[in-house]
């Protein structure tokens, strides 16, 4: 049997932070804030290489919502062993507080401590230990993760560029940038410390820099550092929680029913107290919960123990989301625990949503738009909950007995006055002298009489009068809210409005089991013109690459919509017209719909840009002037249009004022890659991002500078964030043909051919485009086929893929991702289960001992209904490789005790270590129990080998008795690679 690590590991250590530099010192000592660059040696346990497999997982249930990774590569292993490595780290420091942030992982704020209180505000683990809890594998707990445009933030283990902005008031901002691996669009966050301040500030800036519309989500996910004194504190007009999906609610904080299988009032009426949900000793089983309805700006977390904690500031008004999580008190929550540190935690995680009050919720952002909002948070000293908090204070308002207000401040305030107050009357009042980390108390008899309506008030006061923090009583309301509901299914709803905004709902929210096709096509049975349900299919068409079916849609909605007014009050479709015709080359067309488009304000903007570029690509660089000209000013901030401003004005001749322009732009915009590159200064060397401003530069017809950077992508090495080798050859190729040097068009597909394809998913339309016109001039280029088969299948268009990998097999191409790619088509579409066979038979012969293959064989084999025991010999002569797969080892447990080998599959049990991994919570522990009863054993607790433990109450099934999936399911851990495919949603 494995021998256990004890509760501490025996090297685990704190982690010890570097003194700032030595010429940062006199900053620090005037209370400035101070940021510099330096290495952290950290425990890590690494993970394994991504999969070399795409992997299409729109049907997996993520956090609520479409667990879709492609074109991410996909992380399956964690290793066993850690070892120190040095992680990239930027520290930030003033008088009060102390951070860490990790450029590496996401840019998140791993350390959060408090100088005055010596207190980890934020939950430091000191080990980097990832579980596969995130959206493409690896997620480690601990610090404040930054989740955008998708919970858990998919480039959260993936690194981030970097930089620190020093002001001139003793400012200091690390500023972090990336774009998001699946719509590129670019995201900002800047960590910041001012002078005299214990306020930690998140000023974040996301820009969709797309020409379309797309939804996300923004959480800040804080983890604290949880004990049986620990209490998490919402305003207290918070009456009840909701969880994901508001699929159950409950009054808070004492539960008043049964939530996640917890009967809460049952257990107060045996222990008092035990209701109570925001002490997280008291919750027993893995638990969400988001408020409902506060008007409130603040909410945090206390530790009573240390006299500590920390408070979340933001305005309402755009961030509205907070929320709890936690693994449970129980077993089993400790046994995820201690996937994810050696000896520190437990945590709870208290987030902060933007734009968003639940999850999965998403929300819409315009092409072009920027979002600007900012975050805020503070630790607070032995004050207790606070009730009322702003940016500049907290106050804790006890009321049994006499009436106690507590404060606690976040920058100096001489002269500072503490009153309570019944209407008029000052029933105490007090004036000291206030710095962060000293509380101040005032205490008044409480008056008779009093009650939540009384005119009570407690008030924080700054030396000229200011209010820096007040509190009033709050009544949480007595309605209960609403609770969301199953949409009924397209046949049993009555109107096409109906139709269409259930179809909506799904794909704004990206549900992974139904479909919003189903409900827009039967709106269309209905009613073949209405407008909203023909431009929602026309713009998923669209981004499909379907682009003459798209066209067909939307010129359908555009019939009804002018028939009787040429100037509809919404525009978008005739934006949808011209992107859809600019991807079809009838450039003069699409600038004619982009123009029509900038009627209407909504899309002024987008289709304004649209118009310059198109104009600039085909030189009419005045006219693209004059456009520019119409926006500038009247519309929000646009990157993009800057770098297009400067481009024309450099082909003008004008070099001076384009590069005032630029370096303008880059003081408010420190990070953006193409204004940068305009710039002359180096980008982060990122592949995906140089792909990025090479197709920027390529639509503002900068085909020069759009090549050079093709080239310097195509340089760089090949990383887990994917590989852009072989599609920026083709990008090259196409713009070489545009130009007629058909010499260097094909000498760049030939490059293509040649390069490595390693994690090369190509994803995008302008890949699908390069990918068409490199086969338009060679149909029989099989790499192009084989990688476009690869996107369209992410794409949606299936039966196409399929066409597309067959054609590269009969072309000769024999690679394993291909055959693969293949199999799972040949299974899912055109549903040939003994072409599925063969290719495998095929894919495993060309990579004899890779696992994941021969996993995926034994699958497809148990789906085909192939007899356990033939899957049992097949497996015996590589059980090695099997046994390298927690999945797969799992399942080989199970055949081996089908087959009557339950000794076998006991001794694995203890031989093995196992991980847990999001969705596949119970798989190991339910092979150790089938193995037990196999034996004759009686059920035991497992090792904590197994890397699980039992939980007290079991969630709702995935799948329904009559195999229908739940509409609410939160997991569903079967497989879902393989899944049949029929009717338009494979088209």
């Amino acid at each position: 049997m494995i021998e256990e690590p004890t509760s501490a590991h025996a090297d685990h250590e704190k982690l010890v932070l570097p003194e700032p530099p030595a010429e940062l010192l006199a900053a620090l000592d005037r209370g400035e804030a101070v940021a510099w660059r330096q290495p952290l040696a950290i425990r890590t346990y690494e993970a394994d290489a991504p999969s070399v497999y795409p992997m299409y997982l729109d049907q997996r249930v993520y956090q609520g919502s479409s667990g879709r990774v492609y074109p991410l590569p996909f992380t399956e292993g964690v290793a066993d062993e850690a070892v120190v490595r040095e992680w990239d780290a930027v520290h930030l420091e003033n008088e009060y507080v102390r951070l860490v942030v990790l450029p590496e992982l996401g840019g998140r704020i791993h350390v959060g401590y408090d100088k005055t209180s010596d207190y980890d505000f934020f939950y430091r683990n000191n080990v980097i230990k990832p579980a596969l809890v995130g959206l493409a594998g690896p997620w480690i707990s601990g610090g404040v993760e930054f989740n955008w445009p998708q919970h858990h933030r998919p480039a959260t283990y993936l690194p981030v560029e970097t930089s620190i902005e020093v002001g001139e008031d003793g400012t200091v901002t690390v500023w972090c940038h990336d774009h998001d691996p699946f719509a590129r669009m670019s995201a900002q966050h800047g960590v910041r410390l001012r002078a005299h301040s214990s306020v930690v500030e998140l000023a974040v800036r996301l820009h969709n820099r797309t020409d379309e519309r797309q939804s996300f989500l923004w959480w800040a996910n804080v983890a604290a550092r949880v004990h049986d004194d620990y209490q998490s504190f919402f305003p207290e007009d918070v009456g009840y929680v909701a969880d994901h999906a508001r699929r159950a609610l409950t009054r808070f904080p004492a539960a008043d029913r049964e939530y996640y299988g917890v009967d809460y009032p049952g257990l107060a009426a045996e222990h008092p107290g035990a209701d109570r949900i925001d002490w997280y000793r008291n919750i027993p089983v893995p638990t969400s919960y988001m408020i409902v309805d506060s008007a409130q700006d603040f909410f945090g977390g206390y530790d009573h123990a240390a006299g500590a904690g920390f408070v979340h500031w933001a305005e309402r008004r755009v961030s509205p989301g907070k929320k709890q999580w936690t693994w449970g008190d129980a077993p089993f929550g400790h046994a995820w625990d201690a996937q994810l540190t050696d000896g520190d935690g437990p945590y709870v995680e208290l987030m902060a949503g933007v734009y968003t009050d639940n999850q999965p919720d998403f929300t819409w952002i315009l092409p072009g738009e920027t979002k600007v909002f900012t975050q805020y948070w503070y630790p607070i000293p032995g004050i207790g909950v606070a009730h009322q908090a702003t940016p500049d204070a907290a106050v804790h308002v006890d009321r049994e007995g006499e009436i106690e207000a507590s404060f606690a401040v976040t920058a100096q305030q001489a002269g500072a006055t503490a009153r309570i107050l019944r209407g008029d009357a000052v029933l105490a009042s007090r004036t000291h002298d206030l710095v962060p980390g000293v509380p101040l108390t005032v205490a008044a008899e409480s008056p008779d009489g009093l009650d939540e309506g009384d005119d009570l008030r407690v008030e924080l006061l700054g030396a000229s009068g200011q209010v820096l923090v007040r509190w009033t009583p709050s009544i949480a309301a007595a309605e209960e809210p609403w609770v969301a509901e199953e949409p009924p299914l397209p046949d049993d709803i009555d109107s096409v409005e109906e139709l269409y905004l259930t179809g909506l709902h799904l794909s704004q929210y990206r549900h992974p089991t139904r479909s919003a096709s189903g409900y827009w096509n039967a709106a269309l049975q209905r009613d073949p013109g209405d407008v909203r349900t023909n431009l929602a299919l026309a713009d998923r068409d669209y981004r499909a690459g379907d682009y003459g079916r798209a066209l067909d849609r939307v010129d359908r909605a555009l019939a009804r919509l002018t028939r009787r007014n040429a100037n509809p009050a919404d525009a978008e479709a005739f934006h949808l017209r011209g992107l859809i015709l600019r991807r079809l080359d009838r450039r003069i067309e699409a600038e004619q719909a982009f123009g029509k488009a900038g009627w209407d304000g909504t899309w002024a903007a987008a289709s304004g840009l649209a118009l310059a570029r198109s104009l600039a690509s085909r030189q009419q660089n005045r006219a693209a002037l004059r456009v520019l000209d119409t926006l500038d000013g009247i519309v929000g901030h646009d990157t993009r249009r800057i770098a297009l401003r400067a481009i024309l004005q450099r082909r003008a001749g004008e070099h001076a004022a384009a590069d005032a322009l630029v370096a303008d732009a880059l003081v408010a915009d420190p990070l953006d890659a193409t204004l940068r590159v305009l710039a002359g200064r180096q980008i982060a060397s990122d592949a995906g991002l140089m792909l990025d401003v090479a197709l920027d530069l390529r639509d503002a017809g900068a085909l020069d500078d759009a090549l050079r950077v093709l080239g310097d992508a195509v340089a760089l090495p090949v990383t887990a964030g994917g590989n852009v080798r072989p599609i920026a050859h083709y990008l090259a190729a196409q713009i070489h043909r545009s130009r007629g040097d058909d010499t260097r068009a094909a000498d760049e597909r030939r490059r293509a051919r040649e390069a490595d394809l390693t994690w090369a998913f190509p994803f995008g339309l302008d890949a699908l485009d390069a990918l068409e016109a490199a086969l338009a001039v060679d149909p029989d280029d099989a790499v192009a086929h084989s990688l476009l088969g690869m996107l369209l299948y992410a794409h949606g268009r299936r039966h196409a893929a399929t066409a597309h990998g067959e054609r590269a097999i009969a072309l000769g191409r024999a690679d394993a991702v291909l055959l693969r790619n293949a199999a799972l088509a040949a299974y899912n579409i055109s549903h040939d289960d003994a072409r599925a066979q063969e290719l495998y038979e095929r894919a495993i012969a060309a990579a004899p001992r890779d696992a994941r293959l021969r996993y995926e064989q034994d699958q497809l084999a148990a789906r085909v209904g192939r007899p356990t025991a033939q899957r049992l010999d097949r497996l015996r002569s590589v059980e090695d490789l099997v046994l390298t797969r927690d999945d797969f080892t799992i399942e080989y447990i199970r055949l081996l005790v089908a087959e009557g080998e339950a000794e076998r599959a006991h001794r694995i049990l203890l031989e093995r270590r196992f991980r847990p991994w999001e969705g596949g919570e119970g798989q190991a522990l339910a092979a150790w129990d089938a193995t037990h009863d196999a034996l004759g054993l009686a059920r035991a607790d497992p090792p904590a080998s197994l890397g699980e433990a039992r939980a007290q109450y079991t969630p709702p099934a995935a799948r329904r008795d009559d195999g229908s999936t739940d509409y609410f399911a939160t997991s569903l851990p079967e497989l879902l690679l393989f899944a049949r495919e029929t009717g338009d949603d494979g088209r």
